[in-house]
């Protein structure tokens, strides 16, 4: 399922190949986020051409809507959306934590009021099993409990405990599910490890989480009002608590700088809502002085060595477009996938609201995300990272 075959002389940053059912995928990787069956503005085959493996879509979202229903109708999410690459899914617990408001946590079960028309559900560690099975993913994720940071120490135990619970009802669950109907062994499962900003919660919750075979484990309940720095403590000290022969999952995270200290600590996968909605408000991510180390190197465009940290990001910049300034800008947005493009022209779409302008923007924020994954894999490679 997971080889694992280099970690870098320079850090903890391993190189590895996760095997699902609808392919295999080099690690460490990033995940577009296509959140309700769809990765705004682009079809499955945009995100393929841009260099995507694997994209992760929503439990939660695609159950209110379109239903679970019509979906098993298609056979799955895969045909349901026309994707041919490997799907992950998780499990809704991060809508039970930021639409918090509107739900009631009782025993295992969580009532939540739909966003959508104001009717009742019930989610609990079953039936979002039930749920990920009919989307047939390829990779499931346990229910789990987010807690917002800052947050009193209690609450964070009694999510950590919640947690470690629903992981063992799913994982029990799915056992069951399979000798019903093998085809459901197919489809991985990763346990989720919580604690807050908490050392010795992590710790417990890491123990508590690896004690289950899971086919891999994530840290979960980051990003969510912290500090840069206590997220990056907290990524050093909780991975090397997961298993070395198993994919670590950070999930949610982040900005390209939080990506390569959490592949320094040896994690393996990413996904995060940046490069799609930010380029909804016109914000792009570019690379900085590729084309001049280029020609300096004479290496080609795609293979220019790219000295990538965390601490200093003096190797890419990010952009408003609908700044004032580019609307006379002739300069290419990149010079990879949309050298034909102006800045100018791309100010002009977002000012007249045309949508292209949305699918521009977003193909250059995820190809400069799926790009920094394969440049960190070389840099891996060549021990530099």
């Amino acid at each position: 399922m997971f080889d694992l075959f280099k970690t870098s002389k320079k850090s903890q940053a391993r190189l590895g190949i996760l095997q699902t059912a609808h392919g295999q995928i080099q690690t460490p990787f990033f995940m577009p986020i296509a959140t309700k069956a769809a990765i705004k503005s682009l079809e499955v085959p945009e995100v393929k051409e841009l260099g995507a493996e694997i994209i992760l879509s929503n439990t939660y979202h695609n159950y209110l809507r379109p239903g679970i229903t019509i979906i098993k109708k298609f056979g799955g999410l895969h045909k349901f959306m026309n994707c041919d690459l490997p799907i992950l899914t998780d499990s809704g617990g991060y809508q039970v934590f930021s639409l918090s408001k509107m739900r009631q946590i009782k025993g295992d079960n969580i009532t939540f009021t739909s966003y959508l028309d104001g009717s009742k559900h019930i989610l609990n560690p079953k039936k979002v099993i039930d749920i990920q099975v009919a989307l047939g993913s390829d990779i499931m994720m346990v229910l789990d409990e987010c807690v917002g940071l800052p947050a009193e120490r209690q609450d964070i135990v009694n999510a950590l405990v919640r947690t470690s619970r629903w992981a063992g009802q799913a994982l029990e669950y799915k056992k069951k599910l399979e000798q019903k109907n093998r085809t459901i062994k197919k489809q991985l499962l990763f346990g989720i490890v919580q604690g807050g900003d908490q050392k010795d919660l992590r710790q417990r919750s890491a123990k508590e989480i690896t004690d289950l075979a899971f086919d891999a484990y994530a840290i979960g309940g980051l990003a969510v009002g912290e500090p840069n720095k206590t997220m990056y403590q907290v990524v050093k000290y909780t991975a090397p608590l997961l298993p070395k022969n198993k994919p670590r999952y950070l999930m949610g995270v982040g900005y390209p700088e939080d990506i390569i200290e959490a592949v320094k600590c040896g994690v393996d996968m990413f996904d995060c809502v940046i490069p799609t909605r930010e380029a909804r408000h016109g914000k792009l991510y570019l690379w900085k002085d590729v084309i001049a180390r280029s020609r300096a190197t004479k290496q080609s465009y795609w293979d220019c060595h790219v000295e990538l940290s965390s601490t200093r990001n003096d190797w890419y910049e990010s952009i408003n477009i609908t700044n004032a300034k580019f609307a006379k800008d002739t300069s290419p947005i990149n010079n990879q996938i949309l050298k034909n493009y102006s800045k100018a022209y791309l100010h002009h779409l977002f000012k007249t609201q045309e949508p292209l302008a949305l699918k521009l923007a977003t193909m250059n924020n995820v190809h400069f995300y799926l790009e920094l994954m394969r440049k960190i894999r070389l840099a891996i490679k060549q021990n530099r990272l």
